[in-house]
């Protein structure tokens, strides 16, 4: 119980620390008057704002600071540092100088912006039926033309600069040519458009994209209709007011992100370096937040790696190719410059023999790739419905280069090079790319020969080992009646007689095809009992495979244990055990895999830890405290984790914890609340009286 305190002492005491952007404008506001709308007999002069109803935004003359220019713009009211989130006159401003500028409504209902000698700078030129209309600006953030019936007119949100603010959308319009996208300032000082745009593709399933001039910068990934694929923090986050609306029908593809009671300041904006944002106000500290951005690293700006290359910003160097691909230019990629990517070792059997031949001989293969951001340029199969369907098409179609199937979206597969792939430290999708299997130049009958000889071998060599080990044995006098019996028989016996035996038993032949012969690439994590692995089953469920060290300390008893505790508990707050394999020395437990891995990696990560928001905090100690009531009285053992720690809280995708790890947990007496034990168990746990600083405002 202990062991439980500290741990939840320790998640609500850690900061949440985040930083704060600071590419804020500095700008100059001329107004000191407000006024609620614009008519025609009332324009809106140098010395006034217009403000929203709730006194949130203000829209009014503006000078950046260092500027000689003159701009109307919408900015947070009463906040600080200022930051403009729309700009009328980007690309038309005033001289400074012009005191005599005004925006006014003209004789044909428009807005207009007109300088001290009368001319139009700027105007809103839509088809307005009357002259009998007003402006407002909204309490979130809209600048609104409207007739006398209040029938909208024109709207800011419909022209946005680099801004998207909550409840706005961004996104195209394929039939009539229309793209709501954010344009980036020039510079910190300067509004005219920039090179930077960011908007949402019109393909299916769409992408946020960032365009440096016509040229890809950065990419979200496609819409798996609740998040984009490639931003995990968008399914780590509490937030859920993400939505994408495509109508194929009517061509138009929209983003937005919906806030109904606006309980919260936000935006996001694409800055004149590329880089795309996402700031909260902090009432707190009372400044802005970045809560996220991208590019953030090298492995998110667009093509990095290459055709066929692939990212990953934690390796060194970043870049290497998928199996089965060889950097195009060594030299080149040994110096770090990885642009023009990788090329085949071999070419596949497909692009020289029969599809038919393909079958007989089975050479080329699938070679998964995990926890992936997947590549651009994919194509979309909507009537294909499931995994299976998806690799077989893939299989049947020499032009295909990969597949991934992803859930709810469907089936996605990839006809041009590979570019844009990075690979995550969690979520992300599972990638197979379509290789050739052998790649050793050899002719398939000097193959078959080589193939047939080692086999051979191994059979002999094996049959002369079990012979010998046989005679060993009965020397030894351990042979039963049907002659010996295997450590991995008697485990199993044993697990039968506390009530296992209705438990999943994996074969280890299934196991090993399941994490690729438990490749290091699939690798979890390393433990005091011995590794894990990330798996996948035939159907495509993923598992974690963990397989007990010999040189673990934990034992049959342990391993019993964990098998019969788990297979009794059923609760959300605890993993879920699939099965296990007991073969000969093997000792391996298979669990639900859980894709953000376990909560130490969070708490004890100087920059994961920010993902740990106070209501994500809150929502994990309540998952724990409620797993702990479970086992401590509601469930029908009584039992007592005994190691319970932040590397034993294994958390889903939505990160929500689940306990994991019962291998030293003890069953009480149903009515019995007090045990002595007989050793010491669990993990020695050391605070540092730095770990106790801190303040509570």
């Amino acid at each position: 119980m202990a062991h439980s305190v500290n741990l939840i002492m320790r998640l609500m005491m850690a900061s949440c620390s985040c930083l704060v952007f600071f590419f804020l404008l500095p700008a100059r506001h001329i107004a000191s008057g407000a006024v609620h709308n614009i008519t025609t007999s009332e324009p809106l002069f140098q010395n006034q704002t217009l403000v929203s109803s709730g006194q949130t935004f203000d829209l009014g003359f503006f000078t950046p600071d260092g500027s000689k220019n003159q701009y109307v713009g919408i900015w947070f009211k009463n906040l600080t540092p200022s930051k403009i989130v729309w700009v009328a006159n980007r690309d038309s401003p005033l001289a400074s100088a012009d005191r005599s500028a005004k925006l006014s409504i003209g004789s044909d209902g428009n807005l207009k912006l007109v300088d001290g000698q009368q001319n139009i700078v700027w105007s809103t030129n839509v088809s307005v039926q009357s002259n009998y209309t007003a402006a407002m600006l909204s309490d979130g953030g809209n600048f609104v033309l409207q007739d006398r019936n209040s029938i909208e007119l024109w709207a800011s949100f419909d022209d946005p600069t680099d801004t998207i603010l909550l409840n706005m959308k961004i996104g195209l319009n394929a039939r009539t040519g229309e793209r709501r996208y954010l344009v980036s300032w020039k510079n910190n000082n300067d509004p005219s458009s920039g090179n930077f745009t960011t908007g949402i593709t019109s393909e299916t399933p769409p992408q946020l994209f960032t365009w440096n001039g016509s040229t890809s910068y950065w990419r979200s990934g496609p819409w798996d209709k609740s998040t984009f694929s490639g931003i995990p923090e968008m399914k780590s986050s509490y937030y859920s007011g993400f939505d994408l609306k495509q109508d194929p029908q009517q061509g138009t593809t929209y983003y937005s992100v919906d806030s109904n009671n606006n309980s919260f300041l936000a935006y996001g904006f694409i800055s004149p370096e590329g880089i795309l944002a996402v700031m909260i106000w902090d009432y707190g500290s009372e400044s802005w937040l970045k809560n996220w951005a991208a590019p953030s690293n090298s492995c998110e700006v667009y093509g990095t790696c290459g055709p066929f290359g692939v990212c990953n910003a934690l390796n060194s160097p970043i870049c290497r190719c998928v199996k089965g691909f060889m950097p195009r230019v060594k030299e080149e990629w040994s110096k770090r410059n990885w642009t023009r990517g990788c090329i085949r070792e071999t070419d596949l059997d497909c692009q020289n023999t029969s599809r038919s031949a393909l079958t007989q001989v089975k050479k080329d293969v699938f070679v998964p790739m995990n926890q992936m951001k997947v590549p651009d340029s994919a194509e979309y199969l909507s009537k294909i419905k499931d995994v299976g369907g998806c690799q077989s098409w893939c299989m049947n179609n020499c032009s295909c280069l990969a597949y991934s199937y992803i859930h709810p979206v469907g089936c996605l597969v990839w006809a041009k090079d590979l570019i844009d792939s990075e690979e995550f430290s969690t979520d992300g999708q599972d990638v197979y790319i379509w290789v050739a299997h052998y790649n050793t130049g050899m002719s398939t009958q000097a193959k078959l020969i080589i193939s047939i000889s080692t086999m051979l071998g191994i059979v002999s060599v094996g049959t002369a080992i079990f012979g010998l080990w046989k005679w060993r044995a009965s020397k030894r006098g351990i042979t039963d009646k049907t002659g010996e019996m295997s450590l991995g028989n008697a485990w199993k016996d044993q697990l039968k007689q506390d009530d296992a035996s209705e438990f999943t038993l994996f074969s280890f032949s299934s196991l090993l095809l399941a994490t690729n012969n438990f490749d290091a690439t699939n690798k979890l994590g390393q433990g005091g009992f011995g590794p894990v692995y990330k798996g996948m089953l035939n159907n495509g469920k993923k598992i974690a495979v963990k397989r007990l060290s010999s040189s673990s300390g934990q034992g049959m008893e342990e391993f019993k244990n964990e098998i019969v505790l788990i297979s009794k508990l059923q609760r959300r707050n605890l993993v879920r055990l699939m099965g296990c394999c007991i073969e000969g020395e093997e000792k391996i437990l298979v669990y639900e895999y859980l894709s953000n891995k376990s909560l130490d990696s969070f708490l004890f990560d100087s920059k994961r830890k920010a993902e740990l928001n106070w209501d994500t905090r809150f929502r994990i100690i309540q998952g724990i405290a409620s797993g702990l009531l479970y086992l401590h009285r509601d469930s029908c053992l009584r039992v007592i984790h005994r190691d319970l720690k932040a590397s034993n809280i294994l958390m889903d995708e939505k990160m929500n914890p689940k306990i994991s790890d019962f291998g030293l947990a003890r069953i009480f007496e149903g009515t019995q609340v007090l045990l002595n034990t007989h050793k010491v168990v669990g993990t020695l746990l050391v605070f540092k009286p730095s770990c106790w600083n801190y303040q509570v405002n």
